[in-house]
C-alpha cells in the first residue's frame, strides 16, 4: 500500500548561536576572542507568516479613499486663500442682478461643493443600488423569497422638521463663532491704531526718536504676529521681517507665544521712554489739570494693552473650543441615516427617480452643513492680511505727515499772532 505524501510546509528560520570554542591545538595557536558560532536549521510550520489578502486589502482602502483626500486637499488650499477686503466696486458686483449666473458658473471651481463630492457619489451609489434591486425583485430576476425594499414615509414626515432644525442651529452657532472672532479683530485693529496715534503725538522728545521708531514697529507687529498664531502654516518669519530688526525678531520666533512677546516688547518700551521728567514738570508746575491728563495717557496706554490681551485671549478660545462635539455627531449621524433610507422611503412614489432625489438632497444639506463646518473656525474666513497691511499703512501715514501738519500748526499760530497786536486789537 502507497504511504500518503505529506504536503510541502512553509518553513521557519530558526538561529541558535552558542560562545563555545574548541580548545583543540590551543597551544600551537595563539588564542583569539571566542566567536559565536551560528547554527541554522529549519523548523516545518503549518501557519504562513504572511497575509496574501494584505495587499489587495490595502489597494481597495486606497482607492476607496483617493476621491475624499482629493477633496480634503481641494478644501484646505480654499482655507489658505487669503481673503480680500471689500471696496466698492466689489459691492456693486457682490448685489448684482448677474451674481446668480456668475454664482453657477463658478460652481466647478467651488471649494464647498468640490468637498460634497465623496458623500454625494455615496449616498447617490446606494441609491442606485437599492434601485437595481428592487427592479430585479419587481421583474422575478431574483427568487420570490427576496423582499421589495420599501417602508412609509410617514417617518421622514416626523423625523424631517428635527433635522432641519439641527441644520439651523448648527450653521447659526458657526456663524456666532465667525462673528465673535471679527469683532476681537475689530478691537485688535482699532486698538493699534489709537496706541500707535498716541505714541506719535505724546513723543516729542529728540532723545526718545529711535526708542518711539521701535516701539511703532512692535505695534504694527502685533496684529501680523496674532495672525500667525491663529492660522495655521502662516509663515511667521516672513511676515515679520520687513517690520522688526533681526535681532529682535529672533527673540520673537525663539518664544512660546510670540504676540505676548511682542506685547513684551510695547511695556517694557513705554516704561523706558522719558515720561518721568514731563510728570515731574507737571508737579513742579502745579498743573493738576496736565497732570490728570497725563494719567488719563497712561491709563488709556494701559487698556490698549489689555484690548490686546483681550484679543488674544478670544481668538484662543475659538481656535481651542469648537461647538460641542456631540452637536456636531449627531447632526452627521442624522444625515447619514437620512441619506442611507431615503431610496427605500421614496421607492414606491418615484421609482428609479429615488436616484437624481437622493443626488439633490444630499447635495442640498450636506452643502449647509459643510458651510457650517467651514466658518466654525472663523480666523481664515476673515481677510486678516488686508486688516493687518491697512493697519500698517495708517501707522506710517501718521508718522509720514506728522512734522508736515505740525509746521503747518505753527506757521497758522504764528500768522495769528502776528494779525494782532499785544493790546489784543489787530493792527491797521
Amino acid at each position: 500500500m502507497a504511504q500518503p505524501t505529506n504536503p510541502i510546509k512553509p518553513t521557519t528560520r530558526i538561529s541558535i548561536s552558542s560562545n563555545f570554542t574548541p580548545n583543540t591545538f590551543s597551544k600551537l595557536h595563539p588564542t583569539f576572542p571566542p566567536k559565536p558560532i551560528t547554527i541554522s536549521f529549519k523548523v516545518l510550520s503549518s501557519s504562513s507568516p504572511t497575509n496574501p489578502s494584505s495587499s489587495p486589502t490595502k489597494t481597495l482602502i486606497s482607492i476607496l479613499r483617493a476621491i475624499p483626500d482629493w477633496a480634503d486637499r481641494i478644501k484646505e488650499r480654499g482655507m489658505k486663500k487669503n481673503r480680500t477686503l471689500y471696496n466698492h466696486q466689489k459691492w456693486v458686483d457682490h448685489r448684482s442682478s448677474l451674481r446668480h449666473v456668475r454664482h453657477l458658473l463658478s460652481s466647478p471651481s467651488s471649494r464647498v461643493i468640490l468637498s460634497l463630492i465623496p458623500p454625494v457619489i455615496a449616498f447617490t451609489s446606494v441609491a442606485v443600488v437599492i434601485a437595481s434591486y428592487n427592479s430585479a425583485v419587481s421583474m422575478h430576476w431574483l427568487p420570490e423569497f427576496y423582499p421589495v425594499l420599501r417602508a412609509s414615509s410617514l417617518p421622514y414626515q416626523l423625523t424631517a422638521p428635527a433635522l432641519a432644525l439641527l441644520l439651523v442651529f448648527r450653521t447659526e452657532a458657526s456663524y456666532s463663532r465667525f462673528e465673535e472672532g471679527r469683532k476681537a479683530w475689530t478691537k485688535v485693529i482699532a486698538g493699534t491704531n489709537d496706541l500707535a496715534r498716541q505714541v506719535i503725538a505724546g513723543v516729542e522728545s529728540s532723545s526718545d526718536a529711535p526708542l518711539k521708531k521701535a516701539l511703532l514697529q512692535y505695534i504694527m507687529a502685533f496684529p501680523v504676529s496674532l495672525k500667525c498664531h491663529v492660522i495655521y502654516g502662516s509663515d511667521v518669519e516672513g511676515d515679520l521681517r520687513n517690520l522688526l530688526e533681526i535681532d529682535d525678531l529672533m527673540v520673537v520666533l525663539n518664544s512660546k507665544h510670540r504676540p505676548r512677546c511682542i506685547i513684551q516688547f510695547i511695556s517694557q518700551s513705554l516704561q523706558m521712554l522719558k515720561m518721568e521728567e514731563a510728570r515731574r514738570h507737571m508737579l513742579d508746575t502745579l498743573k493738576i489739570s496736565d497732570y490728570s491728563l497725563f494719567k488719563t495717557f497712561r491709563k488709556r496706554q494701559e487698556s490698549k494693552i489689555s484690548c490686546f490681551h483681550e484679543g488674544i485671549g478670544v481668538c484662543e478660545q475659538l481656535i481651542g473650543t469648537p461647538i460641542p462635539l456631540s452637536y456636531t455627531r449627531l447632526t452627521s449621524r442624522f444625515l447619514v441615516l437620512w441619506h442611507l433610507t431615503l431610496p427605500i422611503i421614496l421607492w414606491d412614489d418615484c421609482h428609479w427617480i429615488v436616484v437624481p432625489a437622493t443626488f439633490v438632497s444630499a447635495a442640498s444639506l450636506f452643502c449647509i452643513e459643510e458651510v457650517g463646518v467651514l466658518i466654525e473656525e472663523p480666523f481664515p474666513m476673515l481677510a486678516l492680511d488686508d486688516l493687518c497691511n491697512v493697519a500698517q499703512r495708517n501707522i506710517q501715514e501718521a508718522v509720514a505727515s506728522e512734522n508736515r501738519i505740525q509746521a503747518l500748526l505753527n506757521a497758522k499760530i504764528k500768522i495769528h499772532s502776528e494779525q494782532h497786536s499785544s493790546n489784543g486789537h489787530p493792527n491797521l
